[in-house]
């Protein structure tokens, strides 16, 4: 069932904690699980290159607690930040409020000030901010000091790409939930094919799986190469 949070962001029903395959970056995702409902840290700053899945966890973050009955948004600053800071109002009362792309809004100054007023209403009702960048705190080019050194005095994570074997088994996990599978030898063959890159691998697997239910047909190489050629 579809999920839809304040600014009528749309969430994937996929983007959940149990469809992310951590690998090495199980320590991070563990600490995201054991932030409490309500109390410190009142930030977290993750941190990590394209495509390494900052989007899903803050958007499983935002799903944990909406089944827990807790109030929470996403919000995707570079998709936002042509409708100025006041979609950050209101915000202050939700026990977690996960900002993407903090680097949107960077060197422009009432951002900033939207964004640090929201970290201090959300410390003094104990809720989170939890934010993702492509940089670490220091270097996603925030002016306003006093916001900076919050970011940089929270929670920091760094979120680690994926190797082949660690891509393999991200995307069969993505087939499994599907209720599909996806053999070895046909998973390599995609990542001889495309782009070694999990949004574009997880978009594709998407696309096949659909094309695999219309056609029914299983993941098979041949099946894959019609696909990949129609």
């Amino acid at each position: 069932m579809s999920r839809q949070l304040a600014l009528r962001v749309q969430l994937r029903d996929s983007s959940v904690f149990a469809s992310y395959h951590a690998a090495a970056n199980q320590p991070l995702v563990d600490a995201l699980l054991a932030l409490p409902v309500r109390g410190p840290p009142a930030c977290v700053f993750i941190h990590g290159g394209a495509s390494v899945g900052k989007t899903h966890l803050l958007q499983a973050l935002c799903a944990l607690n909406s089944v827990r009955g807790e109030p929470a948004a996403y919000v995707p600053l570079r998709e936002l930040v042509a409708m100025g800071p006041e979609v950050l109002q209101g915000h202050g009362q939700l026990a977690c409020v996960c900002v993407d792309d903090v680097e949107a809004i960077a060197a422009q100054s009432e951002w900033e000030r939207a964004l640090f007023a929201l970290h201090q209403q959300l410390e003094e009702q104990q809720g989170h901010l939890v934010l993702a960048s492509a940089h670490t705190p220091l270097a996603c080019g925030i002016r306003l000091r006093d916001l900076a050194s919050r970011l940089a005095g929270g929670l920091v994570l760094t979120l680690r790409g994926l190797d082949d074997v660690d891509r393999v088994a991200a995307l069969q996990l993505r087939a499994r939930l599907r209720g599909c599978e996806l053999p070895d030898e046909t998973a390599h063959y995609l990542l001889r094919r495309l782009p070694r890159d999990m949004a574009a691998l997880c978009d594709f697997l998407d696309r096949l799986d659909g094309a695999s239910l219309a056609a029914q047909r299983r993941l098979t190489i041949p099946f894959v190469r019609e696909v990949l050629a129609g």
